[in-house]
């Protein structure tokens, strides 16, 4: 009897559209063809999907109310996303199609287009993905200036003298020290630092931020180590410099 040969995990996509009929056709479309595809509305939606999990290619329509494709596609990598993107716009111009790609889009579909097409591109977008290794695991020790964060016993030293944390500010921490250097949306941040998503309305993780940075004895007004990038979130700078 042969033994049975195990099946390759399905890809795994995510859809950013605003247009509904699309979404639901698209899902069930790529479903039926072996992917596994979440869809959300736009860029606020998304953030959060991708702060939980992996994907291996995103699907970004130009045309969103608010933040367009375009402009997603750039901060994405800008904040070092290497997940293949493939545009969906009514745009089909040259230029409009050079723009996209210049940005660091993968391919440009214009619509209409045919599902099957689709399909095609995503294979041929996969197939040249790049072979990767296995993520880095979490670092267990993080030093920045005088401090150590020791993400095992959850310690916080200053020039070895342990600094008391509560549970918040210790959870904040870890997100942020444990990406160095990388822009994350408020969004992303609530979710690695308190697993729930952020109600535009709410402040509170502004205010945690704010008591993290007097704890580490950063500048309220030209804080270094957890710098604000304006209109997004926050980045951890370990040496201080100013990001771009």
């Amino acid at each position: 009897m042969k033994a049975a040969t195990a099946r390759p995990l399905p890809h795994k996509l995510l859809l950013v559209d605003d247009d509904a009929r699309l979404r639901k056709s698209l899902t069930r479309y790529l479903a039926e063809e072996g992917y596994e595809v979440d869809a959300v509305s736009g860029s606020a939606q998304m953030e959060r999907e991708i702060a939980k999990q992996a994907y291996d290619l995103l699907l970004l329509d130009v045309m969103m109310p608010g933040e367009d494709g375009l402009s997603v596609c750039k901060r994405l990598r800008a904040g070092g996303n290497e997940t293949p993107v493939i545009m969906l716009t009514a745009k089909g111009g040259d230029v409009d199609r050079i723009l996209g790609l210049e940005l660091g889009a993968d391919d440009y579909v214009v619509k209409p287009f045919n599902p099957r097409e689709l399909l095609a591109r995503i294979h041929a977008v996969l197939r040249r993905k790049p072979v990767t290794s296995k993520p880095a695991a979490e670092p267990r020790i993080v030093s920045f200036g005088p401090f150590t964060l020791n993400i095992e016993t959850r310690a916080l030293t200053r020039e070895g003298q342990l600094v008391a944390l509560t549970a918040t500010e210790y959870s904040l921490l870890r997100a942020l020290a444990t990406h160095p250097g990388q822009p994350l949306s408020r969004e992303q941040l609530s979710q690695l630092a308190r697993g729930k998503e952020l109600d535009a309305a709410d402040r509170s993780l502004d205010v945690q931020v704010s008591r993290l940075r007097k704890l580490l004895g950063d500048e309220a007004t030209r804080p270094r180590l957890i710098q604000t990038v304006w209109g997004y979130g926050y980045a951890f700078v370990p040496d201080g410099q100013p990001i771009r």
